[in-house]
């Protein structure tokens, strides 16, 4: 009976590997596609100046509504190959949201060289993110709650600054910000390593959202602290 039970368990055991690797690969693969619509929507966006024309009201609307739709939508078509397309539609979209910034920071006479340092940075943070999920042992599934709580309160918060209009709150939002979605790339990554997600475009979702939103903190910040007129 024992044999029996490792020999059952021995090629399942093998089966479960190899299909969180390939998991892992395919989001890997699609996170790193889905920077090309995001960057083709950001230069669309700086060159029309259609984000700008916007306003910041409309803008936020617009943003709010798309984003969650565009997340609504990816939801309920994740199991096909629309589900893929529907990801990179919305990569598109959000970087057509952060065209408005990167236009700002690229009104400095280092604006470009403040982009790329936004961008090494946030590579640099992935990469580490991405090594340490890879040592940890431990099951983190229990960050999962106090992670969304931190999201929830910085979304609130950000929409109330909005009305406010503190720099101070703001610049604290972004630290904050940067903090709260590196762990989330830790936990999301995790997740695909441990077998808690199964479904790369869910998974090339969350943590294009972590990088998304660690790009956009640390190229405000940067803006701020090392723009040069």
């Amino acid at each position: 009976m024992n044999d029996s039970l490792i020999t059952s368990t021995g090629p399942y055991a093998a089966s479960t590997a190899a299909q969180r690797n390939r998991v892992l690969r395919n989001t890997y693969w699609l996170l790193a596609l889905s920077m090309l619509p995001t960057v083709l929507g950001a230069w669309v966006g700086v060159a029309t100046g259609i984000t700008a024309a916007m306003g910041p009201g409309l803008g936020l609307v617009v943003f709010l509504v798309g984003a969650f739709g565009f997340m609504f939508a990816i939801e309920k078509t994740k199991h096909s190959a629309t589900g893929v397309a529907v990801l990179l539609a919305f990569t598109f979209f959000m970087g057509l949201m952060l065209s408005r910034l990167v236009g700002v920071v690229l009104g400095f006479s280092n604006g470009t060289a403040l982009v790329m340092t936004a961008f090494g940075g946030t590579a640099a943070v992935f990469l580490g993110m991405a090594s340490l999920a890879s040592v940890i042992k431990r099951d983190l599934s229990g960050m999962g709650k106090f992670l969304f709580v931190g999201a929830l309160l910085i979304l609130v918060a950000g929409l109330i600054n909005f009305f406010v209009q503190s720099s101070a709150l703001f610049l604290t939002l972004s630290v904050l910000c940067i903090g709260l979605f590196s762990a989330f790339m830790v936990y999301d990554l995790k997740r695909v390593i441990d077998g808690g997600e199964t479904n790369y475009i869910s998974a090339t979702l969350a943590l294009y959202l972590d990088v998304y939103n660690v790009f956009q903190s640390l190229l405000a910040l940067l803006g701020i602290f090392g723009g040069e007129d």
